[in-house]
This record gives C-alpha cells, structure tokens and sequence, in this order.
C-alpha cells in the first residue's frame, strides 16, 4: 500500500509486537545505491516521517548511502496509540529492543549483514543510544541529535509548556498535518514525560555498552535540555564526538542544516576510511 503524503511517497509494513499487529509507516531513501550503508532515521518525541521533511534525501545524498525513514507506532500514519494506552518509563527501550527490530526484520533487512548506522533526534536519539548499546555488532555508527540520557528540570519545564500550547494556542492543529492522530502521538508522549516516575529515568548505565563511533550534536540554545545530556555520553563511551552548535536549539538539523549535514559527513568519511560507515 503506498500513499502520496506531502509529495513523499510512503509504504506500509505491519509488525507483530506485544501480541498485536502494528501497521509502520515508512519510507526509504536512496534505495537504489545497493551495497552502500544503510542510516535509519528516529524521529523525536512529536515527529514522523513527514517532519523530517527533506533532511533525510539531503543527508543521503551527501554520504551516497541509503535511509530508511519511519514513524514509530501512534505518529504519523502509523496505526494509533489506543485512546487507554499510557507509555511508560520502558517506552524508549521498548522501541529500541521490540519495534525496530521487527521493523527491520519485517523489511528484509539484516543488520548483521547491512552496514548499519543510527541517526536519532531528541527521545529518537536516546532510542538509537538503546539500540546501539543492546546490538553491538549489528551498528557500525550512530549519530544522535539533542538526545536525552536523563531527565532535567529544563526538559520538564519544556513539555509542560508544550501541553499548555496544545491545549491553548493552536499546536493540536499544526500537528494534525504530521499525524494521523494528533492526540495519540501527543499525549503518549506528553503524559510518558510529565508522569512522576518518569523524573528517575537515565540510560546512562546503558551508554557504556556502546563500541561504534558515535557522533552527539546538540544546540547551545536547546530549550528541552542542557549540554549535560551530550557530554554525559562523551564521559561514558569515549569514542563519542561532540558538536556544540550555537544559535541553535533542540532541531539542529533544522536550526542548522548545512552544518549538521557537513559535521555528519566528515564524521562519516573518517570512519569510511576504517571500513564502518
């Protein structure tokens, strides 16, 4: 099943996953450059594969490699949150351990054979930070943009003022051109952060389990977190490399994009030249 989404061509894989058929929107990029690495793109917390918008044709582009671009389950054209269902504080590693990897099984794709890399923005930088750290040998790189690896006081402040604009000034329906289902993808994530038992979430006693180059960009000017979130995975896995970026909040690859895509692509020919992507 294929659907015109904003001039973006779009397909449909379901998965099986926690006793129930999931229906994942996605789309490739790039997929005729056979043998060239393969990035999987993960949105964050309110994206979709229609918000990336052209970042992930361009980044392609620059590295000749391949993507694969999808909206996790409750965003974008993917099947719905249940109106009953509430995230929890695993809902992150259920992605990075359940869903991608019945994604990519689903799509023939075999990361132990494909040169794997992540690219992850916000909560999709921390579930490629999982993914990374549970699947060492299937990841050859990850790229991560304003990722968390715990929660602060800047990050909760930012969501609640979040809900209070869905709420009251008009972000329900500026979402409704990424989403199906604006309040699925809203509120399970919404009420995920701002849930009290969410205030001790951390990967970082994952982070040390990481062995493939890693490249954490982040803005000066993030409004859902401080330079803590990158420079914490820079002490715990040492082969990590940092970009700071000024005048640049939480989307780097749109606040940026020039810079971002220049950083990811010299990041990736020095590790091409290693023999990983």
């Amino acid at each position: 099943m294929n659907l015109d989404l904003s001039s973006v061509l779009v397909e449909f894989a379901d998965i099986r996953w926690r006793n129930q058929t999931v229906s994942i929107e996605y789309r490739w990029v790039g997929r005729e450059r056979v043998g060239r690495p393969l990035w999987v793109f993960l949105h964050e917390g309110l994206g979709s594969v229609a918000l990336w918008q052209d970042f992930p044709t361009r980044l392609c582009a620059a590295l000749d490699c391949q993507g694969l671009v999808y909206s996790r389950p409750g965003y974008g054209q993917s099947s719905p949150r249940a109106p009953d269902e509430h995230w929890g504080t695993d809902f992150m590693h259920q992605q990075a351990y359940e869903v991608l990897p019945a994604l990519l099984e689903t799509l023939g794709v075999d990361p132990r054979r494909e040169r794997l890399g992540l690219l992850g923005h916000s909560d999709g930088g921390s579930i490629a930070l999982l993914y990374a750290a549970r699947f060492t040998e299937q990841v050859a790189a990850t790229v991560v943009l304003a990722p968390h690896i715990m929660v602060e006081d800047v990050c909760l402040k930012g969501i609640a003022r979040a809900r209070k604009a869905y709420l009251e000034s008009g972000l329900r329906q500026r979402l409704v051109r990424f989403h199906r289902d604006p309040d699925s993808a809203f509120w399970g994530w919404n009420n995920a952060w701002l849930d009290p038992a969410f205030s001790s979430w951390t990967i970082e006693s994952e982070l040390h389990a990481i062995t493939c180059p890693l490249l954490a960009i982040q803005g000066l000017d993030d409004e859902y977190g401080t330079l803590e979130q990158i420079r914490g995975i820079a002490r715990r896995a040492s082969q990590t490399e940092l970009v700071e970026l000024p005048n640049c909040r939480h989307s780097p690859h749109r606040d940026q994009t020039q810079r971002v895509i220049e950083a990811i692509y010299h990041f990736f020919q020095h590790h091409s030249d290693q023999s990983t992507p």
